[in-house]
């Protein structure tokens, strides 16, 4: 069989069982990332039915993946709410970093993997992936909730940390001089201040360029933008991802509509495969050792995490049932975890299995916690004896209620 004809057959496969265990999803109600990624295992290196055809393309795919969801995450906000949200959220960034940052750490420490390792797991456990909840606020219909800003703007805190913390953390494991990761960091730093500046001041002088009444151009000009400021953010030891973030946020009014309706579905099928090239590169095998370490490790900081979105949903005054949900987003983690992890890999390499089964738990548990974490609050609330709501309230009218004030 040629290559080629080996790529279609296995790309084709992979697209119509993720239609399928989208559609298992849909029916009982529950965001299909869990189906992705279990589907990556099964088909990755060491799985039941390893791809290799398709190795490649899926691995480009996935990035596309990341990007889009950003973009799209993006444009769902303007330059100003941007900044307001990064003016009254910076507290909630603090916190989050120490409830989350820490307990990796302080792991790596009593595993005796000295302070480089532990400067490295901490960051895997303190940043959530803002991929797998940018899907899961869409699976779940919140993007207009009154506490999705406080997600997005503690998510925005995190990948612009990513702009300090990367850099450093790279001239820690190679050892390089204060002069050099200075000059890195610099660099990074100058190019996040120079994109949101010009998002900005210029936004709707970009908007006005990008424009257009035809839909085929709109989207060529729109992805390629994006895809050039990615690249460049990246090369700039930047994340593609806040790259494409900052696009999205610099783009306005009827354009960031239209690029929105056109870009949906190129979203939904690279995101499905930025999921499905996580689960393959991850062998089965090196899962089972580390695996009582990552779950003790999860549990502690699906706690902070939870405890972070209550925070920060409770000080921009969100109702309760808006806290926990907030918190409950918060959960997952995802790629920028394995980028850490694969900085570290030389170091210690032992750093590698346990941070992919911590990711691989948590961005199961994390679309789960979405969900549930705010009905089990409220069934908690009840077992305890909290006032049931005032005669003559339906269900429906609590939910609406719940939607637009928490």
């Amino acid at each position: 069989m040629h290559d080629p004809t080996a790529l279609l057959i296995e790309l084709g496969a992979v697209i119509l069982a993720l239609g399928i265990l989208g559609r298992i999803a849909g029916r009982f109600g529950f965001s299909p990332i869990p189906l992705y990624l279990l589907a990556g295992l099964a088909f990755g290196h060491g799985g039941i039915l390893p791809l290799d055809a398709s190795e490649e393309f899926t691995a480009t795919g996935a990035e596309l993946g990341v990007i889009l969801l950003l973009l799209l995450l993006g444009l769902e906000y303007s330059a100003p709410e941007l900044v307001t949200s990064l003016k009254t959220q910076y507290p909630s960034g603090a916190v989050d970093f120490l409830l989350n940052a820490l307990p990796g750490a302080a792991a790596a420490l009593l595993l005796g993997w000295g302070p480089v390792a532990a400067v490295a797991l901490g960051g895997v456990t303190w940043i959530s992936s803002s991929g797998v909840i940018a899907k899961v606020l869409g699976d779940l219909g919140r993007l207009g909730n009154r506490e999705t800003p406080v997600i997005l703007g503690v998510l925005v805190i995190e990948d612009l940390a990513m702009a300090v913390y990367l850099p450093l953390l790279t001239a820690l494991l190679a050892g390089m001089s204060l002069a050099g990761g200075s000059l890195t960091l610099v660099i990074s730093l100058g190019t996040v201040g120079a994109v949101l500046y010009i998002a900005l001041r210029h936004g709707r002088l970009i908007s006005r360029a990008v424009s257009s009444d035809n839909p085929e151009m709109l989207l060529l000009v729109v992805l390629g933008l994006t895809l050039v400021v990615a690249g460049f953010a990246q090369e700039l030891q930047v994340s593609a991802a806040v790259g494409a973030f900052l696009v999205g946020i610099a783009l306005s009014g009827e354009v960031a509509e239209g690029a929105r309706n056109l870009l949906t579905p190129l979203r939904d099928l690279f995101a499905a495969v930025f999921f499905v090239f996580f689960g393959l590169s991850t062998a089965p095998a090196a899962i089972p050792p580390v695996l009582l370490t990552a779950v003790l490790l999860a549990v502690v900081t699906t706690g902070t995490k939870i405890a972070t979105g209550w925070y920060a949903a409770r000080r921009a005054g969100v109702k309760p049932a808006g806290r926990w949900r907030a918190g409950g987003t918060l959960v997952a983690r995802g790629e920028f975890s394995i980028v850490i992890a694969g900085l570290a890999v030389g170091t210690e390499p032992r750093i590698g299995p346990l941070a992919t089964a911590y990711v691989l738990v948590l961005v199961i548990v994390g679309p789960l916690a979405a969900r549930w974490t705010e009905p089990v609050a409220r069934r908690l609330r009840g077992l305890r004896g909290t006032p049931p709501p005032p005669p003559g309230s339906s269900a429906p009218e609590l939910a609406d209620a719940s939607r637009a004030g928490g």
